[in-house]
């Protein structure tokens, strides 16, 4: 059931980018997903190929919150254009599965009837998409006129194909290898990619992109950090852990989320030491972790090597006993008590 449902999102995905490459557009879309570099590419384009630049005070309608009203949206939709075909209506945030009654009743004639001059756009930006298979008028009328979107975080390939065509367009390669790492090291929300890359890109002295170019000027995430430190701590560099530590608690990162970033991480690692024990690979790590690149497996398992399967056990049971002390202890010395464990970890 649940592969269904996701090649359905990837098909809705399909029909977007076709649609617009022939351009046409449905009369509704509703579009959301952890993806919000790609989600807002695709919300300029609607508004590109609907809206003439210039007529936009008149054909281009933003609506947004949880006050708004069906009346408000109809209102809008209804709007005829001036000086242009089309209209957009882009409605942000607004839960159409919270809404009374009354107002389902009014937003499901609307869906019903959009004007041909019309495109609606409903885009779930901070507020989670779901869906509520109970309200069955509402959920019906939706998979009738609305084409429902999910913005999924992009796969591996996709995303090294992406960060190629950004750097070229900036005088720069990037390897395949190269690119893994800037994945691994900046996460793989492209969003934050964009300006990584605009970075790397400015400070390199050569075409080709190198790893030291990204360590130079490239923010790592809080995942990388944690790989960074966990990696000394089973190595046994105390003091190279306690500096990675340091500069987390330095950007004011809460003990207790580098903790749980900590207990993740070890439990990532723990698997790797039994991928190792039963002869298992990388592509083994891939899948139990939903990876989307076999860079962070390597890694994973050369980590691994380092420790053994008492370590990692003893390990995890001192990670799960700080953290009940740090939600359930009040005067608790959370940065003392986290350096602490860093050390006792790396002495293994």
């Amino acid at each position: 059931m649940a592969s269904e449902k996701k090649t359905s999102k990837n098909a809705a995905y399909d029909r977007l980018r076709a649609a617009l490459k022939a351009q046409t557009t449905a009369r509704a879309y509703l579009f959301y997903g952890e993806e919000s570099y790609l989600r807002q590419t695709y919300v300029q384009q609607l508004q590109t190929l609907l809206i003439p630049k210039g007529s936009e005070d008149f054909n281009l309608h933003h609506l947004s919150g949880p006050r708004l009203t069906a009346q408000e949206v109809a209102d809008a939709v209804e709007a005829m254009p001036m000086m242009a075909a089309n209209t957009l209506v882009t409605v942000t945030d607004w839960d159409i599965f919270k809404l009374e009654e009354a107002q389902r009743s009014q937003l499901i004639e609307l869906l019903e009837d959009i004007p041909e001059y019309c495109t609606l756009l409903f885009i779930y930006d901070t507020v989670a998409y779901k869906r509520d298979g109970k309200m069955k008028k509402l959920a019906t009328a939706i998979d009738k006129n609305v084409e429902v979107v999910e913005f999924q975080g992009q796969s591996r390939d996709a995303l090294v194909r992406w960060l190629q065509k950004r750097f070229r367009a900036l005088d720069h390669q990037i390897d395949l290898t190269t690119a893994d790492y800037m994945l691994f090291y900046c996460g793989t929300m492209m969003d934050n990619l964009i300006s990584e890359v605009s970075k790397v890109a400015a400070y390199a002295k050569a075409q080709q992109i190198t790893t030291a170019d990204i360590d130079a000027v490239a923010e790592p995430v809080l995942d990388a950090r944690i790989f960074d430190m966990t990696n000394h701590i089973s190595a046994g560099k105390y003091d190279r852990a306690a500096a990675v530590l340091g500069d987390l608690l330095r950007m004011q990162t809460e003990p207790i989320v580098i903790l749980g970033a900590i207990g993740k991480e070890l439990r990532r690692l723990y698997t790797a030491r039994m991928a190792i024990d039963g002869g298992k690979d990388r592509f083994w790590l891939m899948e139990l972790w939903q990876m989307r690149s076999d860079y962070p497996a390597k890694l994973l398992l050369q980590a691994a090597r380092n420790v053994d399967h008492e370590w990692c056990k003893r390990s995890l049971t001192a990670c799960q006993v700080l953290d009940r002390r740090m939600k359930s202890e009040k005067n608790i010395d959370r940065e003392g008590e986290l350096t602490k464990f860093v050390l006792e970890l790396a002495q293994k």
